[in-house]
């Protein structure tokens, strides 16, 4: 597996997700400024990854001597729905509190990261059957993560486990994510796979083809799940087609506090809707929409899978 980030001489390294799957690129962040705008420009993005690169974030103003509380709220503004943002930057300041050093949170939270996710792994593995095809959407991959992957993690540990399973990835307009980075992924690792666009998952369901769906999710909370766009839809074509529709994340994803409804939910550039390889589709005085993420409800929602065992939806 490609490492998504890296550690080395102070300095953090971040694959620039944007230029997958045709450059593999790292962007060199020498200070938590930098590191914010990787996120907010989705250089790194998915929840996991997020959380881990918001505590190296905080390692580099430590690093600079900067106020820590301060450069936490400038870090936490970077992305609002990812609940692993906020936690991760919680996270390190309490370590401080304690006497530790951000450097070393992070570092340790970044093999957390990995070992949790083969957790998931060996938990979903247990829901996965022989000839199984699964139909993931967005990216929740070793590319969303430290390495190894939530939702895709469960994809690799039946693969590891030798059976023969199919997976389809929605393509996940605008940007992408699954074509370019769940495609790839599963690619790399020669698990077979099938690109579709958004709108065919529903009729892929219809025709029996999907026995699974296993997405990731930016925030678990009461009421259900926040995750990449799009998401609502395929749970709904699932749910009438009586296909299990299952979740993977880490118990750091889960809001106990809050409703699901109350999750701010990202309003992205229009661009990104409007332009496709840099051309216009759409007249540019176009208005547009462009929510980030999606609620996908509790009673949607077959089994949360977690390092912890498979729950029920909140």
């Amino acid at each position: 597996m490609i490492e998504t980030l890296y550690w080395k001489n102070n300095c953090l390294y971040l694959l620039d997700q944007t230029k997958l799957p045709h450059k593999i690129e790292y962007v060199e962040c020498n200070n938590y400024r930098e590191v914010i705008h990787a996120i907010k420009t989705m250089v790194v993005r998915g929840a996991p990854a997020i959380g881990v690169t918001a505590a190296y974030a905080m390692a580099l103003a430590e690093l600079e001597g900067e106020n820590m509380d301060i450069a936490g709220e400038e870090i936490k503004a970077a992305r609002p729905t990812a609940i692993n943002l906020f936690w991760a930057v919680d996270k390190v300041l309490e370590n401080i509190k304690n006497g530790n050093t951000a450097v070393d949170t992070a570092i340790q939270m970044e093999k957390d990261d990995i070992s949790i996710n083969k957790k998931i792994g060996e938990y979903g593995n247990t829901i996965i059957d022989e000839n199984d095809t699964i139909l993931t959407h967005c990216n929740a991959g070793a590319l969303a993560c430290a390495g190894y992957g939530t939702a895709l993690g469960v994809i690799r540990a039946a693969h590891e486990d030798n059976k023969n399973i199919n997976i389809i990835c929605d393509e996940t307009r605008p940007v992408l994510q699954g074509a370019r980075l769940s495609v790839f992924e599963m690619q790399q690792e020669n698990i077979p796979v099938r690109l579709i666009v958004d709108g065919a998952a529903g009729h892929m369901m219809q025709k029996g083809e999907v026995d699974k769906v296993i997405i990731g999710a930016d925030r678990v909370a009461k009421g259900g799940v926040a995750n990449k766009i799009g998401s609502l839809m395929v749970a709904l074509a699932a749910k009438r087609y009586d296909v299990p529709f299952y979740v993977a994340a880490p118990i750091s994803t889960f809001d106990f506090e809050n409703n699901i409804f109350d999750t701010t939910i990202e309003q992205r550039n229009a661009d990104e809707v409007l332009k496709i390889n840099g051309k216009y589709i759409s007249k540019e005085e176009t208005k547009v929409e462009n929510p980030a993420f999606d609620i996908v409800e509790s009673d949607l929602i077959t089994g949360i899978i977690t390092e912890e065992g498979i729950k029920k939806a909140l």
